[in-house]
């Protein structure tokens, strides 16, 4: 099971997700890509982490999701903006490149026999990006969010806290 979860920067996603993961399992995995970019940064991921509990089990990894075996498990995968965003500025900023190792990383870690509940950032609802490398990556994190939403069994988009579903395995 696939569950997409996007929405917009502090639309509740995260939230969402992690009620939904420990909805399904007493002892879930979360996933977090992040690096520490800044001290403003560092405290965000400060309060993510303040906020789960003990029956979380942790893992941070920047990149190489598959190195890790989920096999049974429940993976809460947050975010994954932050993890394309590694990948792109790793690239030296190269779209095509980037957009590729992303889909082959993901096929890897999607045939893992596990459940996934995946978050990530909907640019496409803000402003215009002020510079040519925001545009770039705005537009692959669209494809790489489209990539994902076809696979995916549930899609939620999450506005202002609250979920609206977009895809589920009834519709």
């Amino acid at each position: 099971m696939i569950h997409f979860i996007t929405g917009g920067q502090r639309s509740g996603k995260s939230e969402y997700a992690e009620k939904l993961a420990l909805e399904q399992s007493t002892n879930p995995i979360y996933l977090a890509t992040s690096r520490v970019w800044d001290e403003g940064h560092r405290a965000r991921i400060e309060a993510h982490k303040a906020r789960r509990g003990e029956q979380w089990e942790s893992i941070e990894e920047e990149k190489a999701l598959s190195s890790h075996n989920f096999t049974g498990r429940l993976v809460l995968l947050d975010c994954i903006t932050l993890w394309l965003t590694n990948i792109f500025f790793d690239n030296g900023e190269q779209d095509d490149k980037s957009l590729n190792d992303a889909k082959a990383e993901l096929d890897k870690i999607l045939s893992q026999d596990c459940d996934w509940i995946i978050v990530s950032n909907e640019l496409g609802l803000g402003g215009h990006p002020g510079n040519e490398v925001a545009m770039r990556f705005n537009d692959l994190q669209g494809r790489i969010n489209q990539y994902i939403a076809a696979k995916a069994d549930r899609v939620s988009l999450v506005i202002s806290g609250i979920p609206v579903e977009i895809k589920s395995p009834n519709k």
